[in-house]
């Protein structure tokens, strides 16, 4: 439902922004990469069924290099135990990723990166759209009053905090 206006995040503490990827490098060894672009969307349901686990969100992407995943985490050592949680859906597709990968040699590949963003140096605007990235993670809120033409850098707790170097306090 897109709802009208500009809206932000309800979201004050950190975050962790985790980007999951692969790349098909041969197409043609479907039996390589299949199984690789199955595993994300059950470790995506296991996810959004254990919140106890910290994943607040995640959002399916199909880029030039292929399919990613941008997920939000509640901090980064979440993210750590539930890759190596015995017993989860990650840790299992993992295992399978490599041992195939081993039997076929750069047919796919996988990626990741994770930014640790600290509360109050992240922020988000959205005009006319239904909740999307953080919004969707945690609550959309509309946008304060008097801050709907603020710089972003002002948006930004971390701006008020810590004056520019130079800058009058």
């Amino acid at each position: 439902m897109v709802r009208t206006g500009r809206t932000t995040h309800a979201h004050d503490g950190d975050v962790v922004v985790f980007l999951i990827g692969m790349r098909i490098n041969s197409p043609w060894r479907v039996r390589a990469w299949l199984p690789v672009l199955l595993a994300m969307p059950g470790v995506l349901r296991e996810l959004a069924a254990h919140p106890e686990h910290g994943a607040l969100g995640a959002r399916t992407c199909l880029g030039a290099g292929g399919p990613f995943v941008v997920q939000y985490w509640r901090d980064a050592e979440s993210l750590h135990a539930y890759a190596h949680l015995d017993g989860g859906l990650h840790r299992r597709a993992w295992q399978r990723f490599n041992a195939r990968a081993r039997a076929a040699r750069g047919a796919v590949g996988i990626w990741h990166e994770t930014y640790a963003v600290p509360a109050g140096h992240h922020e988000s605007v959205y005009v006319d759209t239904p909740p999307l990235g953080l919004a969707a993670a945690t609550r959309s809120v509309p946008v304060a009053r008097g801050r709907e033409r603020a710089d972003q850098r002002m948006r930004l707790r971390g701006a008020h905090d810590h004056p520019r170097e130079g800058a009058s306090a």
